[in-house]
């Protein structure tokens, strides 16, 4: 019997969500299945896997074969690496504990790249929307400056005659005290 881990889809219509399942090669992919061993969200930023690493690396180590997507997942999460460490050991190119050693580097390094993108990702977020913020707070005041000058124009044209006599005023007065310096 070809055992495979894969993902088995469930959700609603364009909200997917995805078991990562140990099943036999000839079930459905939402038939049945062996044993289900953790769960995949893409729609979340980054994608959730969440997943037993421990069981996960117990199937490979039998022989099962992950589907392209799954083998992402796993090395992602560290189960490859931990296999092939394993194996130098099976094989006695290593010890068992310089394994564990070189396992745990790799994870601590790998946590922190994780951590680092969750960060900068909330980051970016900010960013945007101050950037966003900053927008509308400029395209609002242009819109009150506008407002303001629309009232102010029309202020001026039903109050033209005040505006004007005052203008007359002022160029009738300029002449009269001319012609007095001159006399």
């Amino acid at each position: 019997m070809a055992v495979k881990i894969r993902l088995a889809r469930r959700g609603r219509k364009k909200a997917a969500m995805y078991d990562i399942v140990v099943a036999d090669s000839r079930a459905p992919r939402d038939g049945r299945f062996i044993e289900k061993i953790g769960t995949y969200n893409p729609l979340t930023n980054p994608a959730s896997i969440n997943f037993d690493a421990d069981k996960a690396f117990d199937w490979i180590m039998k022989g099962a074969q992950p589907t392209d997507t799954v083998r992402a997942m796993l090395s992602y999460r560290g189960v490859l690496i931990r296999k092939h460490l394993q194996l130098g050991v099976i094989k006695g190119a290593i010890t068992q504990d310089a394994a564990d050693q070189r396992y745990q580097q790799w994870l601590d390094e790998k946590n922190n790249k994780i951590e680092s993108k969750r960060t900068n990702v909330g980051a970016a977020k900010d960013e945007v929307r101050k950037q966003q913020l900053a927008a509308e707070t400029k395209v609002r005041e242009a819109r009150a400056e506008a407002l303001r000058q629309k009232q102010a124009a029309a202020q001026a044209a039903l109050n033209p005659a005040p505006a004007a006599e005052e203008a007359a005023e002022g160029t009738e007065e300029a002449p009269a005290e001319t012609a007095e310096e001159n006399a």
